[in-house]
C-alpha cells in the first residue's frame, strides 16, 4: 500500500470517482500525437483531431509518396487555421526495417506447422512457400531457435494479420523457418522483426536521407523519430545530417524499440532531445512481463534529465471500436502517473475508424490520471538528483514550488530557445505552462530575421507546455516592454477559459544574467 501511495493520495482517488471530468481548452497536460494518414487528412477530420487535444501531427514515410504526404501537410495547416490552433510535425524514418513486397497485393495464406524460407531473392513473387526480403545479411545473423515476427502492423503474432516464425535452418543465404501460427498476412508491405538479434542495416537508411533532405526540408518539419536507435552514435549521425540541410532547429526524438537501444538507452537519452518508447516492438524483444520494467526506467530517467517521454501502442482496440478496453484505459493512465510527457497514436488515427474519438478519449483517461499525480514526491526526487543545481534552475524549480503553494492556475514563462520552458515543465507542474516564446533577430551577410517559431512548436512535445509565439513588438524588440508579453499572455488565457478574475500566476523569466520570478494577480 505504501508504494501506491507514492503516486495516488487516497482522499484525491475517491473525490476524483465522484466528480465529473472537468471540460477545458487543454484536455489533459499530457500531449496527444496522432499518425495522419487515410482516415485523417481532410481539413474537417484535421480540423476535429487538432479541437479534441491533438498536438503533434506523425507523418510515416515507410509507405505512401511524398506527394501523398504533402497533401495531407497542406490540409493540416488549413486546419490550423480553421481553429487557430498550433500543430507540430513529425517525420518517422523507417530505419532498418527487414521487408517483404507483395507488389501483386494478394493476400498470403500462412498454416501453423508449415515451412516457408525466407530468402533475399527479391525478384521472386511472395507466397506462403517463400517470403523475398532486402537483407542479403539475414542468413549469417540468426541461428536455429530464434523468432521472427511478420506482419503488416507488428502486433503479437497471436491474431489473424501477423505470423511468428521459428527459425529451423539455414541454406546458404536462405532461412527456413516453422510457421507457428495460422495468418492471412493482407496488404502490400508486411514489416519482418527478428527478436534479439542484431540487423547489420544502416539506422539512417538511403531512403530516410532523402525523404529529410527533400520533404522534410522544405517543409522544416519539428521533429524526426529516428527508428530503431541502438546507440548514441545514431542520433549523433543523424544531427549531423541535419545540419548539412538547413534543418539545425529540428529535434531528434530516438525510437527504442529493441534490446539494442534498451542497453544503451542512458547514451542515448544523452545526445537526442527526447524518447519515444516504441512498446510495439519492444514487446516482441523483450519478455512480455519485463515491458513495464522498462517503460517505467526509461519515462524515470527521462523524467531526471528533463526530456520528454513518449509512449506508443496504448488503445490499439479503437482502430475499430469506439471505445477501449478496460486494461488500455488503466494502462494509459499508469502511463501518465510514471510520468510520460505524451502519447502517440498509429493505426487508430492512420486508419482507424474513430480518429477525433480516439483522441477524446485518450484526453479524458489522461486529464483522470493527472488529477491524482502525486507531483510533490515527484517533485523532490527530482530536486534531488538535480543537485547541485544552476542558478536557472533553481529558480525554475522554485517557482513550480511556488505555483503549488500559491495555487496558480497557470505559469507564465518567457523563452527563446525552449529551455527555461522546459526546465518548469521538468519539475512537472499540476496546472498549464503559458510559454511566451520571445523572437530571436538572427542574420547573415544578406538579411535579417526573425527565428521562434520552431521552439514554439518543440513545446508541443513536452508534458503541460503550450507555446504563444510572441510578435517582435510584443516583448520590447521594437516598442513596448515585458508588460505587453506578460499581457499577451494573461489576455490569452483568459481567452481560452484557464484565467478568470483573482486567480493567481507564477511568472518565471531570465533578465540578464538572472532568473526571477514572481506570482501575480489577475484583474477584472
Amino acid at each position: 500500500m505504501q508504494g501506491a501511495r507514492m503516486v495516488v493520495e487516497e482522499p484525491i482517488r475517491v473525490a476524483s470517482l465522484l466528480m465529473p471530468a472537468k471540460q477545458i481548452f487543454f484536455p489533459s497536460l499530457t500531449k496527444i500525437m496522432g499518425t495522419l494518414g487515410p482516415r485523417s487528412r481532410s481539413v474537417e477530420v484535421l480540423s476535429e483531431c487538432l479541437k479534441a487535444g491533438m498536438s503533434v501531427a506523425r507523418f510515416d514515410f515507410s509507405w505512401l509518396s511524398d506527394e501523398y504526404h504533402q497533401e495531407t501537410l497542406d490540409s493540416l495547416r488549413a486546419a490550423m487555421k480553421n481553429v487557430k490552433k498550433l500543430c507540430a510535425v513529425m517525420v518517422d524514418t523507417v530505419g532498418p526495417e527487414i521487408q517483404v513486397i507483395n507488389k501483386s497485393g494478394k493476400p498470403i495464406e500462412l498454416k501453423a506447422d508449415d515451412h516457408v524460407t525466407i530468402t533475399p531473392e527479391l525478384s521472386k513473387e511472395p507466397s506462403c512457400e517463400v517470403l523475398p526480403i532486402n537483407d542479403p545479411a539475414l542468413a549469417k545473423a540468426v541461428k536455429q531457435g530464434d523468432t521472427i515476427f511478420l506482419g503488416q502492423h507488428l502486433f503479437t503474432g497471436s491474431e489473424t494479420t501477423s505470423v511468428w516464425l521459428e527459425v529451423v535452418d539455414t541454406n546458404g543465404s536462405d532461412v527456413i523457418c516453422l510457421v507457428k501460427n495460422t495468418a492471412t498476412l493482407e496488404g502490400f508491405v508486411f514489416m519482418m522483426h527478428v527478436s534479439q538479434v542484431h540487423i547489420n542495416l544502416p539506422t539512417l537508411s538511403e531512403s530516410d536521407k532523402k525523404v529529410i533532405s527533400s520533404w522534410g526540408s522544405r517543409n522544416k518539419v519539428d521533429f524526426i523519430s529516428l527508428s530503431y536507435t541502438r546507440r548514441a552514435e545514431d542520433v549523433c549521425e543523424l544531427r549531423d545530417f541535419l545540419k548539412t540541410h538547413n534543418l539545425e532547429e529540428t529535434q531528434i526524438f530516438a525510437k527504442v524499440e529493441n534490446v539494442e537501444g534498451l542497453e544503451h538507452f542512458d547514451e542515448i537519452l544523452k545526445e537526442a532531445d527526447g524518447i519515444i518508447l516504441s512498446r510495439g516492438n519492444l514487446g516482441i524483444d523483450l519478455p512480455p512481463e519485463k515491458v513495464f520494467l522498462f517503460q517505467k526506467y526509461a519515462i524515470h530517467k527521462c523524467n531526471l534529465a528533463g526530456k520528454p517521454a513518449i509512449i506508443t501502442r496504448v488503445v490499439d482496440s479503437m482502430t475499430n471500436n469506439l471505445r477501449p478496453t478496460r486494461a488500455e484505459a488503466t494502462d494509459v493512465a499508469n502511463a501518465v502517473l510514471d510520468g510520460t510527457d505524451g502519447i502517440l497514436l498509429g493505426a487508430e488515427t492512420l486508419r482507424g475508424s474513430y480518429p477525433v474519438e480516439t483522441i477524446k478519449t485518450l484526453g479524458r483517461i489522461c486529464a483522470e490520471a493527472e488529477a491524482v499525480y502525486n507531483q510533490s514526491i515527484i517533485f523532490k526526487r527530482i530536486a534531488r538528483h538535480a543537485e547541485p543545481m544552476s542558478h536557472v534552475e533553481s529558480v525554475a524549480s522554485s517557482a513550480v514550488g511556488a505555483a503549488y503553494r500559491v495555487k496558480a492556475s497557470v505559469i507564465v514563462v518567457f523563452t527563446s530557445t525552449g529551455t527555461a520552458a522546459r526546465l518548469i515543465a521538468k519539475y512537472r507542474p499540476m496546472i498549464p505552462v503559458l510559454a511566451v516564446v520571445i523572437p530571436r533577430l538572427k542574420g547573415n551577410s544578406l538579411k535579417w530575421s526573425f527565428a521562434g517559431s520552431s521552439q514554439a512548436r518543440h513545446c508541443l512535445g513536452v508534458r503541460a507546455l503550450w507555446p504563444i509565439l510572441a510578435s517582435p513588438d510584443q516583448v520590447g524588440l521594437v516598442g513596448p516592454s515585458e508588460e505587453s508579453g506578460l499581457a499577451l499572455a494573461l489576455s490569452h488565457g483568459k481567452a481560452v477559459g484557464l484565467l478568470k478574475p483573482n486567480d493567481r500566476v507564477v511568472v518565471f523569466q531570465k533578465i540578464g544574467d538572472s532568473s526571477v520570478f514572481k506570482v501575480i494577480e489577475v484583474c477584472d
